[in-house]
């Protein structure tokens, strides 16, 4: 029961910090402590900042600690010797009252006052004992004052001026001048021993509370400086965040409005290129169905329905194509692919489409070219490119397919005898504009194809070439990657 009790009270009990003076102390050590930390925060606020309040403590200390003294000390060699003269009791104490109002202006805020109090009357009351012909070996309190005065100071010249008198006073009264009526060390040599021990327990005590308060607030500002780049590294990353997102919305602003903008053109070529062939097959058929057309003027229409239905087939490819593109889902599945063999396919499957304007397509293989890349993402390449040519080549015209392999990479060209581009246009082709313009015999176009060819070869690590001369012709070339 006794050890429940003595482990409750103790939990219940708090932890003494010394520096704490709202918690009650218990021993006789925490009680001595606690009177220091009373002593050191006589006149602290919370308007001052950590380093004065630290500069306060130690003054308050000091004076403290020579209140004390100033007055034990006159009063034990007023006792001890007999031939101590009573009025110089009066004069010895006279720095002991310095101290105590140093501390009454610090207790009302006098901060300022307060100093110039200690680092003025100090040393003249300390001079007016040697004068009055008192030598109680106090003359090291002199040294005392200045090295105080360069810590407590802020005022270079107040500084200045407190350091001279103290040393004037010390270097005069304690060397030169010799008229004392009373040397404590003749009288009580023990009495002298300890004012001088005293002197130079201040210094040295002083010293180490200056030492000891300056190293503790440095290691504050170490810590706050590192909490401060912390947070600055925080602030840092959550602007880096904010400024990426930022990009991030603009470019994902930017792609809507780009895809708004592909959108438009989207039911712009449904609405307009699509139906075209659908109302001449209907037409067709009408006209076969009400007019009873002979078998004649029907064959006669065919070619031509026959041209739009080749027409919409393409662009229908091209706008799965495009709208799988456009979702992202289309992935480059690169194998070795014979260039040359896909050329001359390409050329068979469009050989009606040539046929029809009477053009002749030729091809200059070379079967050992191969290339690194998708098939039929390639395959697609090759159509709308050689279906343009002959779209914008006139009747009669030529086209030659070719292909050739350097030592970084397999090309293919085409190259035709029609209308030709000019600057302009390429420019805006290269641009990722959408162009379109009719081909010779008024075939309609979109512009999603050359689109296509340009995205599917970027997925391909290949790269579209054109070069032009309006009214002499055209050749679009691209290149491929090696096989691995």
């Amino acid at each position: 029961m006794e050890y429940f009790s003595h482990h409750l009270e103790h939990n219940l009990n708090p932890v003494f910090n010394p520096l704490d003076i709202s918690v009650k102390p218990r021993s006789v050590k925490q009680k001595f402590f606690w009177f220091i930390a009373k002593v050191s925060s006589i006149g602290s606020t919370t308007t001052i900042d950590d380093y004065e309040k630290r500069k306060l403590g130690i003054f308050n200390q000091l004076n403290f600690f020579q209140l004390i003294t100033g007055v034990i000390v006159p009063i034990a060699a007023f006792i001890g010797s007999k031939k101590f003269p009573a009025e110089g009791w009066y004069v010895a104490i006279l720095p002991a009252f310095v101290s105590l109002f140093v501390l009454t202006l610090n207790y009302y805020h006098k901060y300022q006052a307060a100093l110039f109090c200690y680092f003025i009357f100090y040393p003249v009351f300390t001079c007016f004992i040697y004068i009055n012909g008192l030598n109680l070996g106090i003359e090291l309190s002199f040294v005392l004052y200045g090295i105080l005065s360069v810590f407590f100071l802020q005022d270079i010249g107040y500084m200045l001026f407190a350091i001279s008198l103290s040393m004037i006073s010390y270097f005069v009264l304690s060397i030169t001048w010799k008229q004392y009526r009373y040397q404590l060390e003749l009288y009580n040599y023990a009495g002298y021993l300890i004012n001088q021990a005293l002197a130079i327990l201040y210094i040295f005590y002083g010293l180490f509370l200056i030492k000891r308060e300056n190293s503790d607030y440095q290691s504050g500002m170490v810590w706050q400086n590192r909490e401060l780049h912390k947070k600055n590294l925080e602030i840092e990353s959550q602007k880096k965040e904010i400024l990426h997102k930022a990009k991030l919305m603009e470019k994902q602003a930017t792609e809507l409005r780009d895809l708004n903008m592909i959108k438009s053109k989207l039911f712009s070529i449904i609405s307009h290129d699509l139906k075209s062939p659908m109302y001449a097959l209907q037409n067709l058929f009408n006209n076969a169905k009400s007019l009873d057309l002979p078998a004649e003027e029907i064959k006669a229409m065919i070619p031509d329905v026959v041209n739009d239905l080749n027409f919409t087939t393409s662009l229908i490819e091209n706008l799965l194509q495009w709208a799988k593109c456009q979702m992202q889902s289309t992935v480059s599945s690169p194998q070795i692919l014979n260039v040359s063999k896909l050329a001359g396919e390409t050329v068979r499957l469009l050989h009606l489409q040539a046929e029809a304007k009477k053009i002749s397509v030729e091809t200059k293989t070379d079967l050992s070219v191969c290339a690194w890349a998708d098939k039929n993402m390639i395959n697609l390449v090759l159509r709308n490119l050689l279906s343009n040519a002959i779209k914008f080549t006139p009747e009669h015209g030529r086209i030659v397919i070719g292909t050739f392999e350097s030592s970084s990479c397999a090309e293919i060209y085409i190259q035709d005898t029609g209308m030709g581009i000019s600057e302009e246009i390429i420019k805006k082709i290269n641009s990722d504009k959408f162009y379109s313009t009719n081909g010779t015999n008024s075939e309609t176009g979109t512009g999603l194809g050359l689109m296509l060819c340009k995205e599917f070869l970027t997925k391909n690590d290949g790269r579209l070439m054109i070069e032009s001369s309006p009214g002499v012709g055209s050749t679009f070339s691209f290149t491929l990657p090696l096989p691995k």
